[in-house]
């Protein structure tokens, strides 16, 4: 996991009244929402013995505190302890008694953590898709990985393995050669357009032979670093995918499935139960052969040999490289 970026962790319906607790980035958090709605993240260690704030409760008389389950110590959202019982009110509370805390948003319907380092503060907030309106139809399903979340976003931008893993699904045809694939790079991010076809004998073409945007079809791939990703099925039908990292080998994939060609109400709702089943369908062909691949923990596909339909992938390393190079440099 690379450090100053926005993540985003959960789906938005996660985060209720209560607080909480899951594992992402290899730490265990605590969230909760404040007297406005918005989410707050803490590292889950009470300051005093270390124990799980996520069993505790929002405390909601004027503004919300995180009251600690175990000697009732109080937290407000910058993590700073505004109370300690067991010392009394007229004894102020130490300076040291505080929680590292991270910067959180509920945007688009997710839950963001800005996973930063110690005096870091992100600049901007998370960024999104720019042609996906919010107001579609969408229903979410979260699937558990057993690998590192890159392996699972490489998986998104892998063009070559769909007549093989999908290969009565989506990757129906035999279209083995991959042309391209098209790459449209963007600031932190880039656009994917696939030209794959069946082999006929003829040359395949590289990624500066083939157009981006595709003219031919308005089907595309969006990443954004570090962690979302688009299928851009039509105008009226797009697959979200959200990659949280749990810890080195373990990922929650969410899968997001948006659409406007349905608008009544009870067939819109079969139509959104159809497609979740769908994407956990595909996911799981793919999920099946992702968590064999070695090393699990790496991140960077160490010992691998890539070829030129693994355009993608290349891209995706390399932005993965800067971001690493841009936190070692303020170290």
């Amino acid at each position: 996991m690379i450090r100053n970026q926005w993540y985003a962790i959960l789906d938005s319906a996660e985060l209720g009244s209560k607080p909480l607790g899951c594992l992402r980035m290899g730490e265990r958090l605590v969230l909760w929402r404040d007297k406005g709605g918005k989410p707050v993240c803490h590292v889950d260690r009470c300051a005093h013995r270390g124990a799980s704030l996520a069993l505790g409760k929002v405390l909601c008389e004027g503004e919300y505190r995180l009251m600690c389950p175990f000697h009732g110590l109080e937290y407000d959202g910058r993590g700073i302890c505004t109370k300690i019982p067991a010392n009394g009110a007229a004894e102020p509370v130490p300076e040291g008694f505080r929680l590292q805390t991270y910067p959180a948003s509920d945007a688009h319907g997710f839950i963001w953590i800005f996973w930063s380092e110690e005096g870091v503060e992100p600049t901007s907030g998370p960024r999104w898709f720019e042609d996906l309106d919010d107001d579609m139809s969408s229903s979410t399903v979260a699937d558990p990985w057993a690998n590192h979340y890159s392996r699972s976003i490489e998986n998104q931008l892998d063009m070559a393995h769909l007549p093989f893993i999908h290969h009565n699904t989506i990757g129906r045809g035999n279209a083995t050669v991959v042309d391209g694939p098209g790459i449209l790079m963007r600031d932190r991010g880039m656009f994917v357009y696939t030209y794959n076809r069946v082999d006929d004998g003829r040359p395949r073409r590289s990624t500066e032979e083939v157009a981006a945007p595709n003219p031919d079809k308005p089907f595309k791939l969006e990443f954004i670093f570090p962690n979302v990703w688009e299928n851009f099925v039509s105008e009226k039908l797009r697959i979200v995918g959200v990659f949280a990292p749990v810890d080195q080998e373990n990922t929650v994939v969410y899968l997001r499935f948006c659409q406007s060609f349905m608008k009544i109400p009870i067939l819109r709702s079969l139509v959104q139960a159809i497609g979740n089943r769908m994407n956990l369908v595909i996911a799981h062909q793919d999920r099946r052969v992702v968590e064999t691949q070695l090393p699990k923990a790496d991140g960077t596909g160490a010992g691998e040999l890539l070829f030129p339909g693994d355009r993608a992938i290349m891209e995706y390393r390399k932005m993965r490289l800067e971001a690493l190079k841009e936190t070692k440099a303020r170290a």
